[in-house]
């Protein structure tokens, strides 16, 4: 199949490329942006999906929409990740977007704030690949970002929590094995984290993507998500970053 004929008029990946029929698939961080985008592809593609997030009432808004299972856990808290794997069979596939992380100058940046930025993003994830059963041949898959390997003056911070990300990603690779574990790095994509943004700001970060990138667009979560369905899917595949960032990284 081509890569347009797995598309359609609208540029919304055809779920019929992937095939996840009874697998059981658990997204952290499903509740909202990518990590939505993603649990709604799984399922579209036949698995049984499960999202778990902080939120009670974005778990029950995001499950009821999506039509999958939800829990309320808070990945930065050991108690709860615990809760993943109490009397739970082992994941086929494990999807780890969840994060919370305040940017700005590391020479202004508070260290409890930065201690729970990398508490949030990094050991979040460190958590879930310690102690959430996935089973031989199934995927672990991290969502870092572009500013790994592009940093930004403003977001050094988030730049090495994401290269951390990366690293890990490889490292559990061989440690993990036959269980596969691999990375998306996302460049700038138009989530509801946004929504925080001043309109002004938002709108000029926007533009300034639109004009820099080589895709002349921002990205969207269904872009991030058809890679973190292709990197579950492919059995040949572990240990790499996939980024998609529009060549964000190159521009």
């Amino acid at each position: 199949m081509s890569t347009m004929s797995a598309m359609n008029t609208t540029g919304t990946m055809n779920m019929g490329l992937f095939d996840f029929s009874a697998q059981r698939v658990l997204v952290v961080g499903g509740s909202s942006g990518i990590g939505r985008a993603a649990a709604q592809a799984f399922a579209l593609a036949g698995a049984h999906v499960t999202i778990a997030s902080r939120s009670a009432s974005k778990v029950q808004a995001a499950a009821g929409a999506i039509g999958c299972a939800g829990m309320v856990v808070d990945a930065t808290t050991d108690d709860d990740v615990a809760s993943l794997a109490a009397g739970q069979e082992a994941w086929d596939h494990v999807v780890v977007s969840a994060a919370q992380t305040p940017t700005g100058p590391v020479r202004t940046m508070t260290l409890p704030d930065a201690q729970a930025a990398m508490g949030s993003k990094f050991w979040s994830a460190y958590r879930i690949a310690k102690s959430v059963p996935i089973a031989d041949g199934g995927s672990l898959t991290f969502v870092s970002g572009f500013l790994a390997v592009r940093p930004n003056p403003k977001m050094v911070l988030q730049g090495a929590i994401n290269a951390a990300l990366d690293a890990l990603g490889r490292g559990l690779a061989l440690e993990l094995a036959p269980v596969r574990v691999n990375t998306v790095s996302p460049g700038l994509i138009e989530t509801p984290l946004w929504d925080r943004a001043d309109h002004a700001a938002r709108a000029a970060a926007f533009d300034a993507a639109r004009r820099s990138l080589p895709v002349r667009r921002v990205g969207h979560p269904d872009d991030v998500a058809r890679a973190i369905l292709y990197l579950a899917a492919n059995g040949f595949a572990t240990g790499t970053t996939v980024r998609v960032d529009g060549g964000g990284a190159i521009a």
